[in-house]
């Protein structure tokens, strides 16, 4: 089959390197894809947030299958756009993303369907905020309720900090999505995420991750949208993801059915552990970046085939095979990320490093010009790797991130210590 993969981070690569190895895929098509994508796959340079555009280049080049990777096509309707072409799709319609792409709607869905998260009020107004907070005092975490790239979460752990995310907020630190914002209780324990397949009826674990969100080593830092990930998480016991299947994701999956918008692609739920019960922190419409790399690399081929029975409306049928395994990602970002990062400089020693189903280099921001690899981004590389204990792959990832030649490039050295 002819399969078209929309985005261009290192989740495409992902998704497109584990897509590529079942022999189902033919011809294969990421748009607009990077300079390692372009190494297994086509790439073309069409806008992935015109749905017009997608459903007639998936005309022009008979696309069967249309994989939807970044969340802001989804929440631009470009899945609503392709399946009403008739093109089967991946990916949930607008409406139905609106559990990523508002905050205070999966909050309102989580109060319908009784589904355990922390308490919240959301305002329109930065005074009325400012009053709550200052009523209600720190910690506090302070959320723009739009689509900000991963970085519109503020911890307000003093109440100053909290008065000064509603200031950045409101004014404009994160454009449209920060037209209102929602306020959260403070939320402890350790934080986990778990990926669940929805064909709008039925669901289906896929599997669980945990992600490094603080820029520097020791979570410390500002937070970003990730510098590395890895999987399985151990947190996630077998009993935990059962809470969270029957008091969350089951819960959220028949609400959105009820309404007239059943859920169809993969629902990623933040959760919060703490005395051995899960709570929500929020819900991705999509797969995570980095999660997504070492998900994929677990799962390798039959990724493609559970992605169609989603698609498909036969998750009822479909069983995930995993090895026991576990794989980790280290997150390479160049200079003044999460600010402003450097662009243009090069990265050398990418074509000696092994691509195998244990290792592999997933392009995040990166271009290709006259031959060199340039940073084009602020997270530019995800250095991957798997292995039989975590520390093994551990060890593995970091020897191919020592063997990366960027000075400009930089990474946090503990990816794993939760766990390890």
């Amino acid at each position: 089959m002819n399969i078209l993969i929309l985005g261009s981070g290192g989740r495409e690569h992902s998704l497109a390197w584990a897509v590529k190895q079942n022999p189902k895929t033919d011809r294969l098509i990421v748009a607009p894809g990077n300079a390692g994508i372009a190494l297994l796959a086509e790439v073309a340079a069409i806008d992935i947030m015109d749905g017009a555009a997608v459903v007639e280049f998936c005309g022009e080049n008979a696309i069967d299958f249309v994989i939807v990777g970044p969340e802001a096509p989804l929440a631009a309707g470009v899945a609503d756009a392709t399946r009403a072409a008739g093109i089967l799709t991946f990916g949930p319609s607008a409406k139905a993303a609106r559990l990523e792409a508002s905050k205070a709607f999966t909050k309102e869905i989580c109060d319908a369907c009784h589904a355990p998260t922390a308490g919240y009020a959301r305002f329109t107004d930065a005074a009325a905020a400012r009053d709550y907070v200052t009523r209600h005092g720190a910690p506090l975490v302070i959320k723009a309720d739009g689509l900000a790239a991963g970085k519109g979460v503020i911890m307000g752990m003093t109440l100053d900090e909290a008065l000064a995310g509603i200031d950045d907020i409101f004014g404009g630190a994160f454009g449209a999505a920060g037209a209102e914002v929602v306020i959260e209780e403070f939320m402890e324990g350790e934080e986990a995420s778990f990926f669940i397949l929805s064909d709008g009826t039925n669901a289906l674990p896929i599997g669980t991750a945990q992600d490094h969100k603080r820029v520097g080593d020791g979570d410390t830092g500002p937070n970003t949208g990730g510098m590395g990930a890895y999987s399985p998480a151990p947190v996630l016991t077998e009993a935990l993801q059962a809470q969270a299947m029957a008091q969350i994701v089951l819960p959220t999956i028949r609400e959105m059915a009820a309404r007239g918008t059943p859920y169809q692609g993969v629902l990623y739920a933040g959760l919060m552990i703490k005395d051995g019960q899960a709570r929500l922190v929020e819900y991705n419409a999509r797969f995570g970046d980095p999660e997504a790399q070492v998900l994929m690399m677990r799962l390798g081929a039959q990724a493609l085939d559970l992605l169609l029975a989603c698609a498909e409306g036969r998750l009822d049928t479909a069983r995930v095979t995993w090895a026991e395994d576990h794989a980790l990602t280290v997150v390479m970002a160049a200079e003044g990320y999460p600010g402003t990062p450097r662009k243009g400089t090069q990265i050398k020693g990418l074509g000696s490093l092994p691509e195998t189903g244990w290792q592999m280099v997933f392009h995040a921001g990166t271009l290709a010009e006259e031959g060199a690899i340039l940073a084009n981004g602020g997270r530019v590389l995800n250095v991957t790797a798997r292995g039989e204990t975590l520390s093994q792959a551990r060890d593995r990832a970091y020897a191919m991130v020592d063997a990366i030649d960027w000075p400009e490039g930089f990474c946090r050295r503990d990816i794993g210590w939760r766990a390890l």
